[in-house]
Protein backbone atom coordinates (compact mmCIF):
# COMPACT_ATOMS: atom_id res chain seq x y z
CA UNK A 1 0.00 0.00 0.00
CA UNK A 2 2.65 2.50 0.82
CA UNK A 3 4.52 1.48 -2.57
CA UNK A 4 1.63 2.47 -4.58
CA UNK A 5 1.44 5.73 -2.43
CA UNK A 6 4.53 6.67 -3.18
CA UNK A 7 4.15 6.00 -6.89
CA UNK A 8 1.63 7.82 -7.31
CA UNK A 9 3.12 10.49 -5.70
CA UNK A 10 6.31 10.65 -7.58
CA UNK A 11 4.06 10.73 -10.74
CA UNK A 12 1.95 13.64 -9.71
CA UNK A 13 5.29 15.34 -8.92
CA UNK A 14 7.22 14.63 -12.17
CA UNK A 15 3.68 15.27 -14.28
CA UNK A 16 3.93 19.12 -12.71
CA UNK A 17 7.43 19.25 -13.12
CA UNK A 18 7.15 18.11 -17.03
CA UNK A 19 4.69 20.47 -17.44
CA UNK A 20 6.68 23.14 -16.16
CA UNK A 21 10.44 22.76 -18.28
CA UNK A 22 7.38 21.53 -21.27
CA UNK A 23 6.11 25.57 -20.40
CA UNK A 24 10.25 26.91 -20.27
CA UNK A 25 10.92 24.64 -23.63
CA UNK A 26 7.87 26.82 -25.21
CA UNK A 27 9.40 30.22 -24.31
CA UNK A 28 12.23 29.60 -25.47
CA UNK A 29 10.68 28.62 -28.67
CA UNK A 30 8.97 31.50 -28.64
CA UNK A 31 12.01 34.01 -27.80
CA UNK A 32 13.72 32.09 -30.08
CA UNK A 33 10.91 32.95 -33.12
CA UNK A 34 10.57 36.60 -31.99
CA UNK A 35 14.94 37.27 -32.00
CA UNK A 36 14.62 35.47 -35.14
CA UNK A 37 11.79 38.38 -36.47
CA UNK A 38 13.84 41.25 -34.91
CA UNK A 39 17.21 40.16 -36.43
CA UNK A 40 15.15 39.75 -40.06
CA UNK A 41 13.50 43.11 -39.06
CA UNK A 42 10.43 41.92 -39.02
CA UNK A 43 9.84 43.45 -35.60
CA UNK A 44 11.67 46.68 -33.94
CA UNK A 45 13.47 45.98 -30.73
CA UNK A 46 12.08 49.36 -29.56
CA UNK A 47 8.70 48.39 -30.44
CA UNK A 48 6.25 48.68 -27.34
CA UNK A 49 5.35 45.53 -25.84
CA UNK A 50 2.78 45.55 -22.64
CA UNK A 51 4.56 48.73 -22.22
CA UNK A 52 7.65 48.35 -22.03
CA UNK A 53 10.21 47.97 -25.52
CA UNK A 54 10.70 44.82 -26.81
CA UNK A 55 14.35 44.56 -26.01
CA UNK A 56 13.14 44.65 -22.22
CA UNK A 57 10.64 42.22 -23.03
CA UNK A 58 13.05 40.00 -24.16
CA UNK A 59 15.09 40.31 -21.14
CA UNK A 60 12.34 39.50 -18.65
CA UNK A 61 11.69 36.60 -20.69
CA UNK A 62 15.15 35.24 -20.29
CA UNK A 63 15.57 35.63 -17.33
CA UNK A 64 12.54 33.79 -16.16
CA UNK A 65 13.90 31.25 -18.46
CA UNK A 66 17.20 31.13 -17.01
CA UNK A 67 15.52 31.23 -13.39
CA UNK A 68 13.53 28.20 -14.59
CA UNK A 69 16.07 26.54 -15.93
CA UNK A 70 18.60 26.47 -12.73
CA UNK A 71 15.54 25.55 -10.77
CA UNK A 72 14.82 22.15 -13.01
CA UNK A 73 18.37 21.07 -12.27
CA UNK A 74 18.16 21.90 -8.45
CA UNK A 75 14.85 20.13 -8.16
CA UNK A 76 16.44 16.95 -9.46
CA UNK A 77 19.46 17.09 -7.62
CA UNK A 78 18.17 17.32 -4.19
CA UNK A 79 15.57 14.67 -5.25
CA UNK A 80 12.44 16.50 -5.68
CA UNK A 81 11.47 14.76 -8.92
CA UNK A 82 12.15 11.14 -10.36
CA UNK A 83 15.01 12.05 -12.76
CA UNK A 84 17.85 10.17 -14.14
CA UNK A 85 20.74 12.07 -14.52
CA UNK A 86 24.21 10.71 -15.39
CA UNK A 87 27.17 11.02 -13.65
CA UNK A 88 28.86 14.14 -15.36
CA UNK A 89 26.79 16.49 -18.34
CA UNK A 90 29.74 14.91 -20.70
CA UNK A 91 33.28 16.72 -22.08
CA UNK A 92 31.14 17.55 -25.42
CA UNK A 93 28.86 19.32 -22.92
CA UNK A 94 31.48 21.28 -21.07
CA UNK A 95 33.90 21.80 -24.23
CA UNK A 96 30.47 24.03 -25.30
CA UNK A 97 29.86 25.73 -22.56
CA UNK A 98 33.70 26.35 -21.84
CA UNK A 99 33.87 27.94 -25.53
CA UNK A 100 30.71 29.96 -24.68
CA UNK A 101 31.72 31.61 -21.50
CA UNK A 102 35.06 32.13 -22.30
CA UNK A 103 33.32 34.70 -25.13
CA UNK A 104 31.05 36.11 -22.85
CA UNK A 105 33.89 37.01 -20.26
CA UNK A 106 36.08 38.42 -23.50
CA UNK A 107 32.95 40.09 -24.38
CA UNK A 108 31.94 41.60 -20.90
CA UNK A 109 36.17 42.76 -20.02
CA UNK A 110 36.07 44.01 -23.81
CA UNK A 111 32.52 46.53 -22.34
CA UNK A 112 34.92 47.48 -19.18
CA UNK A 113 37.37 48.60 -21.28
CA UNK A 114 40.39 45.89 -20.79
CA UNK A 115 43.13 45.40 -23.48
CA UNK A 116 43.75 42.09 -25.11
CA UNK A 117 45.63 40.63 -22.25
CA UNK A 118 42.94 41.65 -20.04
CA UNK A 119 40.15 39.97 -22.06
CA UNK A 120 41.59 36.80 -22.47
CA UNK A 121 42.51 36.91 -19.02
CA UNK A 122 38.98 36.77 -17.73
CA UNK A 123 38.13 35.17 -20.31
CA UNK A 124 40.21 31.81 -19.20
CA UNK A 125 38.89 32.53 -15.91
CA UNK A 126 34.80 32.86 -16.82
CA UNK A 127 35.65 29.44 -19.10
CA UNK A 128 37.54 27.65 -16.60
CA UNK A 129 34.41 28.20 -13.97
CA UNK A 130 31.86 26.92 -16.84
CA UNK A 131 33.99 23.75 -17.82
CA UNK A 132 34.06 23.34 -13.55
CA UNK A 133 30.28 23.82 -13.34
CA UNK A 134 29.64 21.25 -16.30
CA UNK A 135 32.21 18.87 -15.97
CA UNK A 136 32.32 18.10 -12.41
CA UNK A 137 28.62 17.89 -10.67
CA UNK A 138 25.90 15.39 -11.83
CA UNK A 139 24.59 16.38 -15.07
CA UNK A 140 21.00 17.62 -14.10
CA UNK A 141 23.67 20.62 -12.22
CA UNK A 142 26.19 20.44 -14.89
CA UNK A 143 23.54 20.80 -17.78
CA UNK A 144 21.35 23.72 -16.51
CA UNK A 145 23.15 25.94 -13.89
CA UNK A 146 25.53 27.06 -16.51
CA UNK A 147 22.74 27.42 -19.24
CA UNK A 148 20.38 29.21 -17.03
CA UNK A 149 23.51 32.10 -15.39
CA UNK A 150 24.10 32.05 -19.18
CA UNK A 151 20.25 32.92 -20.14
CA UNK A 152 19.58 35.24 -16.93
CA UNK A 153 23.04 37.22 -17.30
CA UNK A 154 21.80 38.20 -21.04
CA UNK A 155 18.21 38.98 -19.53
CA UNK A 156 19.89 41.43 -17.23
CA UNK A 157 22.23 42.68 -19.38
CA UNK A 158 18.91 43.45 -22.04
CA UNK A 159 16.29 44.70 -18.82
CA UNK A 160 19.27 47.14 -17.32
CA UNK A 161 19.64 48.43 -21.15
CA UNK A 162 23.15 47.57 -21.55
CA UNK A 163 22.37 46.75 -24.94
CA UNK A 164 19.23 47.81 -26.31
CA UNK A 165 18.16 50.12 -28.77
CA UNK A 166 20.22 53.10 -30.04
CA UNK A 167 23.50 51.10 -28.62
CA UNK A 168 26.33 50.45 -30.50
CA UNK A 169 30.22 49.69 -30.68
CA UNK A 170 32.96 50.39 -33.27
CA UNK A 171 34.87 47.01 -33.32
CA UNK A 172 38.66 48.34 -33.24
CA UNK A 173 40.68 46.54 -36.29
CA UNK A 174 37.58 45.74 -38.59
CA UNK A 175 36.47 48.80 -39.27
CA UNK A 176 32.93 48.17 -38.52
CA UNK A 177 30.20 49.13 -35.77
CA UNK A 178 27.71 46.32 -33.89
CA UNK A 179 24.45 48.08 -33.28
CA UNK A 180 21.53 47.32 -30.93
CA UNK A 181 19.10 46.36 -33.63
CA UNK A 182 21.25 43.51 -34.28
CA UNK A 183 23.33 42.66 -31.02
CA UNK A 184 20.10 42.24 -29.31
CA UNK A 185 18.06 39.36 -31.42
CA UNK A 186 21.54 37.66 -31.73
CA UNK A 187 21.69 37.74 -27.78
CA UNK A 188 17.97 36.59 -27.40
CA UNK A 189 18.68 33.67 -30.28
CA UNK A 190 21.71 32.53 -28.58
CA UNK A 191 20.78 32.29 -25.15
CA UNK A 192 16.98 30.71 -25.60
CA UNK A 193 18.22 28.32 -27.92
CA UNK A 194 20.63 27.06 -25.14
CA UNK A 195 18.13 27.67 -22.69
CA UNK A 196 15.84 25.86 -24.49
CA UNK A 197 18.42 22.55 -25.13
CA UNK A 198 18.78 22.66 -21.33
CA UNK A 199 14.88 23.14 -20.41
CA UNK A 200 14.42 19.85 -22.97
CA UNK A 201 17.03 17.79 -21.29
CA UNK A 202 14.92 18.46 -17.97
CA UNK A 203 11.77 17.81 -19.50
CA UNK A 204 13.00 14.30 -20.54
CA UNK A 205 14.34 13.47 -16.97
CA UNK A 206 18.12 14.00 -18.06
CA UNK A 207 20.50 10.38 -18.90
CA UNK A 208 19.44 9.14 -22.20
CA UNK A 209 15.62 10.08 -22.89
CA UNK A 210 16.61 13.66 -21.79
CA UNK A 211 19.75 14.09 -24.05
CA UNK A 212 17.79 13.32 -27.10
CA UNK A 213 14.45 15.67 -25.93
CA UNK A 214 17.25 18.20 -26.25
CA UNK A 215 18.84 17.43 -29.68
CA UNK A 216 15.51 17.40 -30.86
CA UNK A 217 14.63 20.57 -29.17
CA UNK A 218 17.93 22.14 -30.85
CA UNK A 219 17.33 20.34 -34.64
CA UNK A 220 13.94 22.15 -34.25
CA UNK A 221 14.86 25.22 -33.61
CA UNK A 222 17.87 25.56 -36.01
CA UNK A 223 15.79 23.43 -38.64
CA UNK A 224 12.73 26.00 -38.18
CA UNK A 225 15.05 29.00 -38.27
CA UNK A 226 16.23 28.59 -41.41
CA UNK A 227 13.22 27.43 -43.43
CA UNK A 228 11.96 30.67 -41.97
CA UNK A 229 14.70 32.22 -43.16
CA UNK A 230 13.92 30.93 -46.93
CA UNK A 231 10.13 31.55 -46.46
CA UNK A 232 10.52 34.95 -45.13
CA UNK A 233 13.21 35.38 -48.27
CA UNK A 234 10.72 34.22 -50.76
CA UNK A 235 8.29 36.81 -49.67
CA UNK A 236 10.68 39.68 -50.39
CA UNK A 237 11.67 38.52 -53.17
CA UNK A 238 7.65 38.04 -54.38
CA UNK A 239 6.67 41.60 -52.57
CA UNK A 240 9.20 43.04 -54.48
CA UNK A 241 8.68 41.60 -58.17
CA UNK A 242 5.23 41.43 -57.98
CA UNK A 243 4.56 45.62 -59.07
CA UNK A 244 7.10 44.76 -61.85
CA UNK A 245 5.92 41.17 -62.97
CA UNK A 246 2.38 42.89 -63.18
CA UNK A 247 3.36 46.15 -64.89
CA UNK A 248 0.80 46.33 -67.81
CA UNK A 249 -1.08 43.17 -66.99
CA UNK A 250 -4.70 43.55 -68.46
CA UNK A 251 -7.81 41.31 -69.72
CA UNK A 252 -9.02 42.69 -73.24
CA UNK A 253 -12.96 42.62 -73.76
CA UNK A 254 -12.64 39.51 -75.59
CA UNK A 255 -10.88 38.01 -72.46
CA UNK A 256 -7.37 38.17 -74.32
CA UNK A 257 -4.91 38.51 -71.82
CA UNK A 258 -1.89 41.10 -72.47
CA UNK A 259 1.15 40.49 -70.08
CA UNK A 260 3.73 42.74 -71.82
CA UNK A 261 6.55 41.83 -69.14
CA UNK A 262 6.63 38.20 -70.29
CA UNK A 263 5.85 38.61 -73.98
CA UNK A 264 7.94 42.11 -74.50
CA UNK A 265 11.40 42.35 -75.00
CA UNK A 266 13.73 45.06 -73.42
CA UNK A 267 14.44 46.37 -76.47
CA UNK A 268 14.30 50.53 -77.47
CA UNK A 269 10.87 49.73 -79.32
CA UNK A 270 9.13 48.23 -76.37
CA UNK A 271 6.58 50.23 -74.68
CA UNK A 272 7.35 48.42 -71.52
CA UNK A 273 10.33 46.53 -71.04
CA UNK A 274 9.80 43.01 -70.79
CA UNK A 275 11.94 39.49 -70.35
CA UNK A 276 10.52 37.66 -73.20
CA UNK A 277 14.32 36.50 -74.43
CA UNK A 278 16.07 36.14 -71.23
CA UNK A 279 12.85 34.02 -69.99
CA UNK A 280 13.37 31.65 -73.21
CA UNK A 281 17.27 31.30 -72.91
CA UNK A 282 16.91 30.02 -69.80
CA UNK A 283 14.39 27.86 -70.39
CA UNK A 284 16.24 26.39 -73.64
CA UNK A 285 18.99 26.79 -71.64
CA UNK A 286 18.13 24.14 -69.10
CA UNK A 287 16.63 21.53 -71.42
CA UNK A 288 20.03 21.82 -73.55
CA UNK A 289 21.78 21.16 -69.88
CA UNK A 290 19.35 18.10 -68.99
CA UNK A 291 19.37 16.89 -72.76
CA UNK A 292 23.12 16.70 -72.61
CA UNK A 293 23.40 15.47 -68.97
CA UNK A 294 21.11 13.10 -67.88
CA UNK A 295 21.81 10.81 -70.89
CA UNK A 296 25.40 11.12 -70.26
CA UNK A 297 25.49 10.87 -66.54
CA UNK A 298 22.79 7.85 -66.52
CA UNK A 299 25.02 5.69 -68.96
CA UNK A 300 27.67 6.33 -66.94
CA UNK A 301 26.20 5.64 -63.67
CA UNK A 302 25.04 1.99 -65.12
CA UNK A 303 28.42 1.12 -66.60
CA UNK A 304 30.58 2.34 -63.53
CA UNK A 305 27.74 0.32 -61.22
CA UNK A 306 26.66 -3.04 -63.32
CA UNK A 307 30.00 -3.75 -65.89
CA UNK A 308 32.98 -1.73 -63.83
CA UNK A 309 35.17 -3.87 -61.91
CA UNK A 310 35.23 -1.50 -57.94
CA UNK A 311 38.49 -0.57 -57.91
CA UNK A 312 40.98 1.92 -58.24
CA UNK A 313 39.43 3.21 -61.48
CA UNK A 314 35.87 3.18 -60.38
CA UNK A 315 37.17 4.99 -56.99
CA UNK A 316 39.30 7.30 -59.08
CA UNK A 317 35.79 8.43 -61.17
CA UNK A 318 34.13 8.95 -57.58
CA UNK A 319 36.87 11.24 -56.26
CA UNK A 320 36.75 13.12 -59.34
CA UNK A 321 32.87 13.62 -59.87
CA UNK A 322 32.96 14.96 -56.22
CA UNK A 323 35.17 17.31 -57.06
CA UNK A 324 33.97 18.35 -60.18
CA UNK A 325 30.13 18.91 -58.47
CA UNK A 326 32.17 21.31 -56.03
CA UNK A 327 34.18 23.31 -58.56
CA UNK A 328 33.33 26.75 -58.69
CA UNK A 329 31.00 28.23 -61.48
CA UNK A 330 33.34 30.05 -62.94
CA UNK A 331 35.98 27.66 -63.32
CA UNK A 332 33.36 25.46 -65.42
CA UNK A 333 32.91 28.74 -67.69
CA UNK A 334 36.42 29.38 -68.05
CA UNK A 335 36.20 25.93 -69.47
CA UNK A 336 33.29 26.48 -71.82
CA UNK A 337 35.07 30.09 -72.98
CA UNK A 338 38.10 28.55 -73.59
CA UNK A 339 37.37 24.84 -75.30
CA UNK A 340 33.89 24.95 -76.57
CA UNK A 341 34.03 28.59 -77.84
CA UNK A 342 36.78 28.17 -80.71
CA UNK A 343 34.29 25.08 -81.43
CA UNK A 344 31.01 26.78 -82.57
CA UNK A 345 32.38 30.15 -84.84
CA UNK A 346 34.59 31.08 -82.52
CA UNK A 347 31.80 33.51 -80.61
CA UNK A 348 29.11 33.59 -77.81
CA UNK A 349 26.49 30.42 -78.56
CA UNK A 350 23.60 29.21 -77.11
CA UNK A 351 24.92 25.73 -77.62
CA UNK A 352 28.16 26.70 -75.58
CA UNK A 353 26.13 27.87 -72.99
CA UNK A 354 24.04 24.63 -72.96
CA UNK A 355 26.83 22.23 -72.82
CA UNK A 356 29.00 24.33 -69.87
CA UNK A 357 25.87 24.23 -68.08
CA UNK A 358 25.88 20.48 -69.15
CA UNK A 359 28.89 19.54 -67.84
CA UNK A 360 28.16 21.39 -64.23
CA UNK A 361 25.51 19.47 -63.75
CA UNK A 362 26.55 15.74 -65.29
CA UNK A 363 28.60 15.26 -61.63
CA UNK A 364 25.49 15.73 -59.74
CA UNK A 365 23.60 13.46 -61.88
CA UNK A 366 26.55 10.74 -62.13
CA UNK A 367 26.57 11.10 -58.40
CA UNK A 368 23.33 10.77 -57.78
CA UNK A 369 22.55 8.39 -59.97
CA UNK A 370 25.37 5.56 -58.86
CA UNK A 371 24.17 5.88 -55.70
CA UNK A 372 20.15 5.22 -56.88
CA UNK A 373 21.50 2.46 -59.33
CA UNK A 374 23.51 0.59 -55.86
CA UNK A 375 20.50 1.26 -53.79
CA UNK A 376 18.36 -1.03 -55.90
CA UNK A 377 18.19 -4.61 -54.07
CA UNK A 378 19.92 -7.30 -55.59
CA UNK A 379 17.37 -9.49 -55.10
CA UNK A 380 15.48 -7.78 -57.88
CA UNK A 381 18.45 -8.81 -60.51
CA UNK A 382 18.81 -12.16 -58.99
CA UNK A 383 15.15 -12.65 -59.90
CA UNK A 384 14.90 -11.24 -63.39
CA UNK A 385 18.68 -13.44 -63.85
CA UNK A 386 16.83 -16.78 -62.72
CA UNK A 387 13.96 -15.66 -65.34
CA UNK A 388 16.65 -15.92 -68.05
CA UNK A 389 16.72 -12.45 -68.78
CA UNK A 390 19.80 -10.79 -69.92
CA UNK A 391 21.91 -8.56 -68.05
CA UNK A 392 21.19 -5.23 -70.67
CA UNK A 393 17.08 -6.65 -70.29
CA UNK A 394 17.58 -6.67 -66.42
CA UNK A 395 19.21 -3.39 -66.42
CA UNK A 396 16.44 -1.57 -68.72
CA UNK A 397 13.34 -3.29 -67.24
CA UNK A 398 14.34 -3.84 -63.14
CA UNK A 399 17.07 -1.67 -61.82
CA UNK A 400 16.51 1.87 -64.21
CA UNK A 401 12.98 2.48 -63.53
CA UNK A 402 13.88 1.45 -59.76
CA UNK A 403 16.44 4.38 -59.59
CA UNK A 404 14.66 6.91 -61.62
CA UNK A 405 12.92 8.56 -58.66
CA UNK A 406 16.67 9.16 -56.75
CA UNK A 407 18.13 10.27 -60.34
CA UNK A 408 15.12 12.50 -60.62
CA UNK A 409 16.16 13.93 -57.22
CA UNK A 410 19.48 14.93 -58.21
CA UNK A 411 18.31 15.88 -61.48
CA UNK A 412 15.80 18.78 -59.42
CA UNK A 413 18.55 19.53 -57.42
CA UNK A 414 21.00 20.21 -60.14
CA UNK A 415 18.57 22.27 -62.33
CA UNK A 416 17.91 24.27 -59.20
CA UNK A 417 22.00 25.41 -59.01
CA UNK A 418 22.70 25.84 -63.00
CA UNK A 419 18.89 27.75 -63.81
CA UNK A 420 20.56 30.63 -61.79
CA UNK A 421 24.23 30.23 -62.80
CA UNK A 422 25.31 33.52 -64.01
CA UNK A 423 29.51 33.39 -64.43
CA UNK A 424 29.03 30.80 -67.22
CA UNK A 425 26.72 32.50 -68.96
CA UNK A 426 28.88 35.30 -68.93
CA UNK A 427 31.83 34.11 -70.25
CA UNK A 428 29.76 31.60 -73.01
CA UNK A 429 26.34 32.85 -74.10
CA UNK A 430 25.59 36.24 -72.89
CA UNK A 431 24.14 38.58 -75.83
CA UNK A 432 22.19 41.66 -75.60
CA UNK A 433 21.45 43.16 -72.21
CA UNK A 434 18.18 44.69 -73.39
CA UNK A 435 17.21 42.55 -76.37
CA UNK A 436 14.35 43.41 -78.42
CA UNK A 437 11.60 40.45 -78.65
CA UNK A 438 12.90 39.46 -81.59
CA UNK A 439 15.91 38.17 -80.55
CA UNK A 440 14.46 35.41 -78.48
CA UNK A 441 15.51 31.94 -79.81
CA UNK A 442 13.60 30.26 -81.98
CA UNK A 443 15.07 26.81 -81.68
CA UNK A 444 12.47 24.17 -83.01
CA UNK A 445 11.69 26.43 -86.19
CA UNK A 446 15.64 26.60 -86.83
CA UNK A 447 16.52 23.35 -87.75
CA UNK A 448 17.52 23.10 -91.25
CA UNK A 449 18.60 19.43 -93.14
CA UNK A 450 21.32 19.91 -96.22
CA UNK A 451 22.67 17.12 -97.73
CA UNK A 452 26.00 17.66 -97.26
CA UNK A 453 28.00 17.72 -93.41
CA UNK A 454 26.76 18.35 -90.86
CA UNK A 455 23.30 17.40 -92.16
CA UNK A 456 21.53 19.43 -89.67
CA UNK A 457 21.97 22.63 -88.62
CA UNK A 458 20.23 25.46 -86.08
CA UNK A 459 21.79 28.77 -86.91
CA UNK A 460 19.57 29.74 -82.94
CA UNK A 461 22.05 27.91 -81.48
CA UNK A 462 25.13 28.71 -82.92
CA UNK A 463 23.60 32.35 -81.62
CA UNK A 464 24.45 34.76 -78.38
CA UNK A 465 21.17 35.07 -76.77
CA UNK A 466 20.35 36.69 -73.26
CA UNK A 467 19.53 34.98 -69.81
CA UNK A 468 17.65 36.30 -66.57
CA UNK A 469 20.33 36.04 -64.34
CA UNK A 470 22.63 37.42 -67.36
CA UNK A 471 19.97 40.18 -67.35
CA UNK A 472 19.58 40.81 -64.23
CA UNK A 473 23.66 40.84 -63.02
CA UNK A 474 23.80 43.44 -65.71
CA UNK A 475 21.28 45.54 -65.15
CA UNK A 476 22.22 45.68 -61.25
CA UNK A 477 26.33 45.85 -62.04
CA UNK A 478 26.06 48.88 -64.97
CA UNK A 479 23.24 50.50 -63.90
CA UNK A 480 21.69 49.94 -67.35
CA UNK A 481 17.78 51.20 -68.12
CA UNK A 482 17.55 52.09 -71.51
CA UNK A 483 13.97 52.75 -72.10
CA UNK A 484 13.12 51.19 -68.74
CA UNK A 485 11.55 53.91 -66.52
CA UNK A 486 11.87 52.11 -63.06
CA UNK A 487 14.97 49.96 -63.42
CA UNK A 488 14.66 48.76 -59.37
CA UNK A 489 11.47 47.55 -60.09
CA UNK A 490 11.98 45.52 -63.47
CA UNK A 491 15.09 44.41 -61.78
CA UNK A 492 13.20 42.50 -59.38
CA UNK A 493 10.81 41.47 -61.54
CA UNK A 494 13.11 40.14 -63.28
CA UNK A 495 14.32 38.17 -60.35
CA UNK A 496 10.82 36.96 -59.31
CA UNK A 497 10.67 35.20 -62.96
CA UNK A 498 13.52 33.70 -62.48
CA UNK A 499 12.74 32.39 -59.07
CA UNK A 500 9.53 31.27 -60.75
CA UNK A 501 10.98 29.54 -63.93
CA UNK A 502 13.55 27.45 -61.31
CA UNK A 503 10.09 26.70 -59.37
CA UNK A 504 8.29 25.46 -62.45
CA UNK A 505 11.49 22.89 -63.16
CA UNK A 506 11.27 21.72 -59.68
CA UNK A 507 7.73 21.07 -59.65
CA UNK A 508 8.05 19.32 -63.02
CA UNK A 509 10.75 17.19 -61.32
CA UNK A 510 8.86 16.18 -58.45
CA UNK A 511 5.72 15.69 -60.38
CA UNK A 512 7.90 13.13 -62.06
CA UNK A 513 9.36 11.33 -59.43
CA UNK A 514 6.23 10.98 -57.53
CA UNK A 515 4.69 9.19 -61.18
CA UNK A 516 7.63 6.63 -60.76
CA UNK A 517 6.91 6.23 -57.22
CA UNK A 518 3.41 5.01 -57.65
CA UNK A 519 4.41 3.05 -60.74
CA UNK A 520 6.74 1.11 -58.33
CA UNK A 521 4.30 0.47 -55.82
CA UNK A 522 1.59 -0.60 -58.03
Amino acid sequence: MSRATRTALVRDDRTLYEASAGVAVGLSGVAFVAGLAALLGVVAIDAPVAGVELSVAFGVALVALGTSVIGFGAASRFGYVDAAPQPSAGLIAAAAFTAIWLAVGAAVSGAMGLGLGGRLGVGLVFGGIAFAMTALPREDIGSTAPAGALAVLCGLSLVAGVVGPGWERALVGYNATLFGDTAVPVIVLFASLVSGWSAAKAYGGFGARGRNVGAYVLVYLVVGSILAVLVGLVAFVTAKGLPGLFNGFGVGGAGLITWPFLTNGAGLTADIAGVFPALFGTVWLVIGAVLFAVPTGVGAAVFLSEYAEQGRFTGAVEVATNGLWSTPSIVFGLFGAAFLIPRFGNQKSLIAGMLTLGFMLLPLVLITSREAILAVPDEYRDASAALGVSKWQTIRSVVLPAAIPGVTTGVILGVGRIAGETAPILLTMGGGVLPAKSAAPDVLGSFRLSASPPFVSNPSLLEATSALPYQLYALITAGLSGNIQNPQEYAWGLALTLLLVVLVFYAIGITTRYYFRQKLHQ
